[in-house]
């Protein structure tokens, strides 16, 4: 597989391109690249440029040869509202849906949520689960990177505007309509996901009064950090482009 490197400042009419700093010092002390080696670069806004490594110095620099919109995003729009985990579970939701297409991410804190964020800790959280997130474009070939949104309450998440075009859907093991049996889903999705204690019954209220419509994946109660997941996947293969 040729090595992908997330390159934010592309610039579309050049012929040679320099590395930033973090992208140079993986290409040339983790994966030992040498001049002459294959790289794809990506933007994060859906193109690539396709090139080989000119200089493996101080500075990196590629050789561009082709470029091209690479691989298509899903028409699935899906938001996963994640409820926040506790420990580093959120690292491992985020390069997960990021794999299986999701469009943006919106961690929140429920009343039961374990860990709690605020200030300067929350803002270099979303900013590290941000590179997280490009990390695993790097790894599946996508080229546009899922925005991590900033992480807020849930009651504010709710009682915010949503888009009129957007279907939103509460993960409930004990909810009568499955995702099986469900109509064909296009667009926009929000799809919110509780914490480890589940939400608190007048959350549920809040978020089906708002529009939210509960929603079970199967028999089985999940995780926090497997729900979302599963019912990306789902949809995906359902509805997306798995």
């Amino acid at each position: 597989m040729i090595p992908r490197f997330y390159c934010p400042a592309l610039d579309a009419s050049a012929g040679v391109v320099t590395l930033p700093d973090a992208a140079a010092h993986h290409a040339t002390r983790v994966l030992r690249l040498r001049s002459g080696d294959a790289v794809t670069l990506f933007d994060g806004n859906g193109e690539e440029r396709r090139g080989v490594i000119e200089t493996a110095g101080r500075d990196v620099t590629v050789a561009i040869q082709s470029s091209g919109p690479g691989i298509a995003e899903p028409a699935l729009q899906i938001t996963l509202v994640q409820s926040l985990p506790s420990g580093d579970k959120m690292d491992w939701v985020v390069q997960k849906a990021v794999e299986l297409g999701v469009s943006a991410i919106q961690p929140v804190m429920a009343r039961r949520s374990v860990v709690r964020l605020e200030g300067d800790r929350a803002r270099k959280r979303v900013l590290h689960w941000q590179e997280v997130a490009i990390s695993a474009c790097e790894q599946c070939g996508r080229n546009t990177v899922p925005a991590i949104l900033p992480l807020m309450e849930l009651n504010q998440y709710l009682a915010r505007e949503h888009k009129d075009d957007e279907r939103r859907f509460l993960l409930d093991p004990v909810a009568g309509q499955r995702l099986r049996k469900m109509d064909r889903l296009t667009g926009r999705i929000a799809l919110l996901i509780g914490p480890e204690g589940g939400f608190e019954e007048g959350e549920v209220d809040l978020a089906r009064s708002l529009g939210f419509h509960s929603l079970q994946l199967g028999p089985r109660v999940l995780r926090t950090e497997t729900a979302g997941l599963a019912a990306l996947a789902a949809m995906m293969a359902l509805w997306g482009d798995l």
